[in-house]
């Protein structure tokens, strides 16, 4: 199996080349939202250091949200690009997943910042599932879920007791568990919880 995995979703990037068993990783842990510069070369740097072309992978997988919106876009827009060229289905994880399954076998609070003192945030059993759907979390809803016994766990530390994990290790674990639910590449949509500021600023 050989797959090219991306996620601009946040201030990071983390692009993944997997060929049979061999994983190539660059991991870029603030990009300024540069991800329109970088991306590109990065993606040819990775591909290059697995040996594998385009045309080689089975799947490109992209990080569909929630985070930044423009990210999203970005990665979306390549990994359909990728896709269409090599004729290939895609793969959607959330940037819960990369948390998630980066995680410890116990039910998890995945959390991705939302700016504000909210947070996006997603619940997870010890098994991986999805037990309360993902949602724009207020400071108290936060608390009521950890308060109920989820784990919290994110990207950076956003919360008191909060687990730091890796999101590009965590991308990694998260395609190799999802790797069968390919999907067309023109239904890879992005996961918005919420209106983005400028459509917020229109009001």
């Amino acid at each position: 199996m050989n797959f090219l995995a991306i996620d601009t979703s946040a201030k990071y990037l983390s692009v993944i080349a997997y060929a049979d068993g061999r994983t190539e990783k660059i991991h870029l842990p603030d990009c300024a939202l540069r991800h329109s510069v970088v991306l590109a070369d990065t993606v040819t740097d990775t591909l290059s250091r697995a040996h594998m072309a385009p045309e080689e992978c089975d799947f490109f997988a992209a990080v569909v949200g929630p985070g930044s919106f423009t990210g999203i876009r970005i990665g979306i827009s390549t990994v359909k690009g990728l896709c269409f060229a090599a004729g290939k289905p895609a793969l959607a994880v959330t940037s819960f997943d990369t948390l998630a399954y980066h995680g410890e076998s116990v039910p998890l609070l995945a959390l991705v910042d939302a700016g504000r003192g909210y947070r996006y945030g997603c619940a997870y059993d010890e098994k991986k599932q999805i037990v309360s759907p993902p949602a724009y979390l207020s400071p108290e809803e936060t608390d009521r879920l950890i308060a109920e016994g989820f784990l919290p766990v994110s990207a950076e530390a956003l919360t008191e007791g909060c687990t730091v994990a890796d999101p590009c290790e965590g991308l990694l674990r998260a395609v190799l568990a999802k790797q069968k639910e390919l999907i067309p590449a023109a239904e890879l949509a992005a996961l918005y919880l919420r209106k983005s500021s400028a459509e917020e600023n229109r009001k």
